[in-house]
């Protein structure tokens, strides 16, 4: 196998849920966990008679990804049909766009390994979500479950300028944040409220696009690299081998870590697309544009810059901080109660004993038993000196499991720190009187008896002598 002499081309469709209440073209629930068929009315199953009315809160939401993306807005918007058959499709059709769709050509910027590399966007278009087909609920049967038919999506289309399964992925994250930072998609991939297809082919450099294949709805940033890594190797395998890739839709193995055939993949006209007759174009003016672009948040690049810039935090600290918009958000709360002074101490607790206990207890920042006005308190009291660096990670333990605030864990466990000039140096004159042949080494130059009498001094005030006085006094008594 010759990897190097093949160029890989890779494109992505993501699909999007929007998070509005209720479907794009019923009053219907999107709730997810419902009984199956429960969340399916007469207008969702193209009943005779009824008519869709397109629900206005998906408009807001496109709008506000078209110009994260600074992507053209279509002022106006036509849906189609997309006719085809499949068993969870209950209309024979699903309502789309094609010709005309909300967001048109735009960009996003991904970093892979430090470089910077701009992806085309083609079009992201409004369009409602399929049933879902569940296989061996009952042995040797499969049902249908309407309750996501309806479901509005966004899909998000990309050029196919991706050339590897680790900038597929750095794209696919990339977008993943955006949609959770506008607030107009939860993400969640194991509900199917963010899914990725992927379509792969190979070519030799210089020559036209090859054949390509599509990887469908896989559930995880991990399984997407895996599988495009083994859809590769295997066309190159194939075409050096004598054979022809087929285009076709594949689903990807997780267990076996294989892609494996699903059908054929059709072509746009094999739908039949057109435009829908019951709805009515979407005409979108400047005004509501601007009304979106005055509502819409700070974006992940900007506020990654100005952390850097305004809080002087370095850009790994910075990455981390921005991870989720919640994270952001918690960091800036607890800022705004110690001063943008202490933005780093802030830094540090979060990227360290939060990021850690929230890792440990599988929770989101936004489930944190800690809120920020309480890591606030327990800083403050850092910063005071009534506590120690090493009381304060006590503190921080009783806090995350519910025993109340900073001050009154300090209170009730006896943890303010001695900071009494008298009664640490009481403490360093019996330690040094103590050890007097530590006390010579030093003096002979071993140096590094100073942790041990700092250490010693520590255990004999219970952890509760304020550190730099200990060495401060210690340095004064040896020298």
């Amino acid at each position: 196998m010759s990897e190097n002499t093949w160029e890989v081309v890779i494109g992505l469709e993501i699909h999007a849920q929007l998070t509005t209440n209720t479907k794009i073209f019923s009053g219907s629930s999107i709730a997810y966990g419902a009984e199956p068929n429960t969340q399916a009315c007469a207008i969702d199953l193209a009943m005779p008679g009824m008519l869709p009315v397109l629900n206005q809160g998906v408009i807001g939401r496109s709008i506000q990804l078209g110009l994260a993306l600074d992507a053209e807005i279509g002022k106006r918007s036509v849906f189609e049909r997309k006719n085809y058959f499949y068993p969870d499709l209950p209309k024979g059709y699903q309502t789309s766009q094609l010709e005309y769709p909300i967001v048109g050509k735009g960009t996003l910027v991904i970093d892979v390994d430090g470089e910077k590399k701009a992806i085309g966007v083609t079009r992201a278009h409004l369009e409602e979500d399929a049933g879902k087909s569940n296989h061996g609920v009952v042995p040797g049967m499969s049902g249908i479950d309407l309750n996501r038919a309806g479901t509005p999506l966004l899909e998000i289309v990309s050029e196919p300028e991706l050339s590897s399964a680790k900038e597929a992925v750095a794209y696919a994250k990339k977008m993943h944040e955006l949609v959770q930072y506008l607030g107009i998609c939860d993400g969640n991939m194991q509900e199917g409220s963010f899914r990725v297809d992927s379509n792969v082919s190979i070519r030799r450099p210089g020559a036209p696009l090859g054949t390509r294949t599509e990887l469908k709805n896989i559930n995880s940033f991990r399984f997407i690299e895996r599988a495009i890594e083994f859809e590769i190797n295997r066309q190159i395998e194939l075409i050096e081998s004598g054979g022809k890739v087929v285009q076709e839709t594949r689903l990807y193995d997780a267990e076996n870590d294989t892609t494996r055939s699903m059908r054929s993949k059709e072509e746009a006209n094999d739908y039949r697309y057109f435009p829908c007759p019951d709805l009515l174009p979407v005409v979108i003016t400047d005004e509501d544009i601007e009304a979106v672009r005055a509502e819409m948040p700070e974006l992940p690049d900007a506020k990654r810059e100005r952390f850097v810039s305004q809080f002087g935090l370095t850009e790994y600290d910075a990455e981390v901080l921005t991870s989720s918009r919640a994270m952001a958000e918690f960091f800036e709360a607890v800022v705004a109660k110690i001063g943008d002074k202490e933005a780093k101490l802030a830094a540090n607790w979060m990227t360290g004993g939060m990021a850690g206990a929230l890792n440990k207890d599988g929770l989101a920042v936004e489930e944190s038993p800690i809120t920020a006005d309480m890591l606030a308190g327990l800083l403050t009291r850092l910063m005071d000196d009534t506590i120690s660096g090493k009381i304060a990670k006590q503190v921080f333990e009783a806090m995350w499991k519910g025993e109340g605030c900073a001050d009154e864990i300090i209170e009730a466990k006896g943890l303010k720190q001695i900071t009494d000039v008298a009664a640490i140096e009481a403490l360093v004159d019996e330690v040094l009187a103590s050890n007097p042949s530590q006390v010579e080494a030093y003096k002979g130059g071993q140096e590094k008896m100073m942790g041990y009498f700092v250490g010693q001094v520590m255990k004999a005030s219970g952890g509760q002598a304020n550190p730099g006085q200990v060495n401060k006094l210690l340095k004064q008594k040896l020298s």
